[in-house]
């Protein structure tokens, strides 16, 4: 990587020297960078000065041929990939992407049952097959993890016309796959494989983070480049090594759906972003890495507590690597659920946990961060437990059903296009499903078009609305579901 090049941001400057230059607009937006405009008042004149519409000084993020094209080589550079492809309407976007660039109607593609909706998103709308593969599960802390290498080797064997394999890199809870044996599966295959990496956008600024998806060979992945990089929400890119899938093909995709008026606000923050992960990055893990391993030790050592690190969970099958910017945190004994204690946290203590699961919530630690509030989050634990522990029997529910792969009995596009009606959720045990239930976050589906709906996922459903989780489905009415009519 050469640094000296990272030192640059061809398209912020761009932007910044456009907004400057006394220009008399009549183009979009309309604003017209007033500065007495609600816009200006609200947000700032600076942000209105910034908010630009394509011209020939500012390039086309369908079509780059000048300073999107160049940030756009420096944020290959700085991921190790051959190409990359500036997103702005975040990882969602580059997941479907990435799948309708591999896969098309009734192609198979193997992947986890415990992808992000945009998965499904991206089966329905290439019309691809899923081949669902189970994730590995732990009962302890109540989550699912990766898959395994014998799995897809299994699944390969049972779908050897399988068009891609889908992984995520890392999951949401920060385990990691043997993603270089499995890239190297698949490609002996002529398989590409497609990275999920939304949660992973820091791994290629420090050693000791987990091997990055292109750095292993993967022919696409989505990095979350706001999740973990300090870009501004809803920034993604889609990263590309060249081989089995072309960029002319990525690109077209891309274009299909994109908007045609990118905000440079957005695509502004990614090149900030970018410069400096590649020329600060290792000294804001390096700082932060350690931050993370002494809070774990603290966390650990609270009555009523465990925590997930690094050294104690890898084993290099099951869980091949870890993620140690992840904090999750089993608090079941102290009689609370993962979604009482989010709520907890955020009414008693002002802390904004990430997500929560039936026993755990998960804390990330991003470059933002510092000594301080991590700090912070150790004493609210501390204190939490001082409440908590002893007072209550530790809180336990039978997992096994949360953990049933529903039946697939249509393809999820047939199913999402079918004739569809509304049944009361409580009478829809054997229905098959019309549409995507998840828990947000999130957004891992309990049920997808298709399948079948089953009394474990029932009562999986009427725990979650019990503990005032956020479900979203179709048109938002928790007490219906839309499943296959005649």
């Amino acid at each position: 990587m050469d640094l000296k090049a990272h030192a640059e941001t061809p398209l912020y400057t761009g932007l910044d020297h456009y907004a400057k230059s006394k220009t008399i607009h009549f183009d979009v937006p309309g604003h017209k960078k007033n500065p007495t405009s609600p816009l200006a008042e609200a947000f700032g004149e600076r942000i209105a000065l910034l908010d630009a519409n394509s011209t020939k000084d500012l390039d086309m993020l369908s079509n780059p041929t000048g300073i999107i094209k160049r940030a756009e080589g420096l944020l290959a550079d700085a991921y190790g990939a051959d190409y990359a492809f500036m997103l702005v309407n975040g990882s969602t976007f580059g997941v479907i992407t990435m799948i309708m660039s591999a896969c098309g109607p009734k192609d198979k593609i193997i992947m986890p049952r415990n992808v992000h909706k945009s998965a499904i998103n991206g089966i329905i709308l290439s019309g691809a097959l899923p081949v669902f593969i189970d994730p590995e599960i732990d009962p302890e802390y109540g989550i699912t993890n990766g898959i395994t290498y014998d799995s897809v080797k299994e699944a390969l064997k049972e779908n050897p016309d399988a068009k891609g394999i889908f992984l995520i890199n890392p999951t949401y809870f920060g385990t990691v796959s043997d993603l270089k044996a499995i890239v190297k599966l698949a490609h002996r295959r002529g398989i590409p494989v497609l990275v999920d990496e939304a949660h992973g956008s820091h791994f290629p600024f420090h050693p000791d983070l987990p091997d990055s998806a292109m750095s292993l060979g993967a022919d696409l992945s989505t990095v979350s480049i706001h999740k973990t990089g300090g870009s501004l929400t809803q920034t993604s890119a889609l990263l590309l090594n060249k081989g089995l899938i072309s960029k002319e093909k990525v690109r077209t995709i891309i274009n299909l759906m994109q908007t045609t008026s990118a905000s440079y606000l957005l695509l502004a923050s990614l090149d900030l972003a970018r410069k400096h992960l590649a020329i600060n990055g290792k000294k804001i893990w390096g700082k932060l890495l350690p931050l993370c391993e002494k809070a774990k030790a603290e966390i650990g050592k609270i009555p009523g507590l465990s925590v997930i690190s690094r050294d104690e969970y890898v084993n290099g099958k099951e869980i091949y690597d870890y993620d140690d910017t992840k904090i999750v945190v089993r608090v079941n004994e102290l009689g609370l659920t993962g979604f009482e204690v989010y709520d907890l946290f955020k009414e008693k203590y002002q802390i904004q946990l990430e997500l929560a699961e039936t026993y755990v919530v998960l804390a990330i630690v991003g470059p933002g961060d510092t000594e301080e509030n991590i700090a912070l989050l150790v004493n609210a634990f501390k204190s939490l437990s001082q409440e908590y522990y002893g007072q209550r029997p530790p809180f336990n529910i039978p997992l096994a059903g949360f953990f049933e792969r529903p039946r697939t009995v249509i393809a999820p596009r047939d199913a999402f296009y079918g004739v569809k009606k509304a049944v009361p959720i409580q009478e829809a045990n054997g229905e098959i499903s019309a549409e995507s239930i998840m828990i947000y976050p999130p957004g891992i589906p309990l049920v997808i078009p298709g399948e079948r709906i089953t009394d474990d996922i029932l009562k999986h459903y009427n725990f979650y609305l019990n503990q005032n989780c956020i479900i979203m489905n179709d048109d938002g009415n928790t007490e219906f579901v839309k499943v296959l009519g005649e």
